[in-house]
């Protein structure tokens, strides 16, 4: 970790690091990653900065690379990370218990920094805030430079949802879970919004992490599960995740694939809900028949990201019940930061494993 210096408390706290910390950053598609050294930051109050133990890779992090997604550059990807609290602003910061953070807390925290204070955030949706932030998402600069779970160590902002994660749980468990492990449980519990899960039939489209992870959440609801997917091995992985066969037409759909929209719409019951996750990238149109929508009195519904309570359930989830599946299993190779370049190649290769994990100083 190294030695940390901390200057006379001021409105912000100068923070300095020795050695310096490391961030990846993206400068445009077709361009390697550059490194640069963080010497320090400054820390407003309820700031945090956290050295990361571990990030992994996403999808959308692999889309932005290819040229998928827009993103500002230049920019430092990633926002599926844990790692260590080491330094706070003048006024600490708090968790999403409602309790001070302390140094040293092993923490994960969310994609997203909302005000807490407009008409998104009062109503209950903090992730589509009016001036929100996001990590692996906001350019570098405005926000200082540790911006992304790519680098050795992040700042996170006063409006971050921050939750301590148990010793005991690996990093590889851990990481994913500020992305598909947390909008995993948001999509399952809009899912379960007037309706008891015990007992429903659930589909699930697409077996990447978000979908796996809801099977999972959904079969300790008390949901009979399956989950479609092209990939045989990926289909084969859902079993470890409590999917089986549904042998009538599924109460609940969510579809976490984005690539079955139609599908989603078209299969679900009379009376049944349709959970879209998964359309998060640019796609061909889909057609939508209201009238069958109207006439089955089915409910369609977006998640996108998720609260910060969700995050802190989806940890109590994994620190749980989510222990009886291999949730470890999901990160298939670790790397050293800086073979990230390395790293985004081998996951947008076809058969990649569901996460790749990246590890500062390895």
């Amino acid at each position: 970790m190294g030695t940390l210096l901390i200057r006379p408390p001021g409105h912000r706290r100068d923070v300095a690091l020795r050695p310096a910390a490391t961030a990846m950053v993206w400068i445009g598609a077709g361009h390697p990653h550059e490194t640069i050294a963080v010497p320090g930051v400054a820390l407003a109050d309820g700031d945090v900065l956290v050295a990361v133990e571990m990030s992994t890779i996403c999808g959308s992090d692999v889309h932005t690379v290819q040229g998928r997604r827009s993103a500002p550059v230049p920019l430092v990807l990633g926002h599926e990370s844990v790692g260590r609290v080491i330094a706070t602003g003048d006024a600490g910061a708090i968790g999403v218990d409602g309790t001070p953070l302390r140094i040293g807390d092993r923490v994960v925290w969310s994609v997203t920094v909302s005000c807490g204070s407009c008409d998104r955030c009062l109503r209950g949706m903090p992730q589509k805030c009016r001036d929100l932030g996001k990590y692996g998402h906001d350019r570098v600069g405005v926000h200082g430079d540790l911006t992304g779970a790519f680098a050795s160590h992040v700042q996170l902002r006063t409006g971050t949802a921050i939750v301590r994660v148990p010793e005991a749980l690996p990093a590889a468990v851990l990481a994913p879970a500020s992305c598909a492990t947390a909008t995993a449980w948001a999509a399952v519990a809009r899912a379960a919004q007037g309706r008891d899960l015990d007992g429903a039939a659930v589909r699930i489209h697409g077996a990447g992490l978000v979908g796996l992870s809801a099977a999972a959440i959904a079969v300790e609801q008390g949901a009979t599960v399956e989950v479609l997917d092209p990939n045989p091995e990926r289909r084969a992985l859902a079993t470890r995740f409590g999917a089986t066969v549904v042998d009538r037409e599924p109460d609940v759909v969510i579809e976490a694939s984005g690539h079955a929209v139609r599908d989603a719409l078209e299969g679900v019951a009379v009376g049944g809900t349709v959970v879209l996750v998964g359309s998060v990238f640019p796609a061909d149109p889909v057609p939508f028949d209201a009238e069958s929508i109207v006439r089955r009195l089915v409910t369609v519904a977006g998640v996108h990201n998720y609260t910060g309570a969700e995050l802190a359930e989806a940890v109590g989830f994994l620190a749980g019940r989510g222990r009886a599946y291999p949730f470890g299993d999901a990160v298939g190779a670790v790397r050293g930061l800086l073979e990230i370049d390395r790293a985004l190649e081998e996951a947008a290769e076809p058969g990649a494993p569901l996460r790749i994990g990246l590890v500062p100083g390895r």
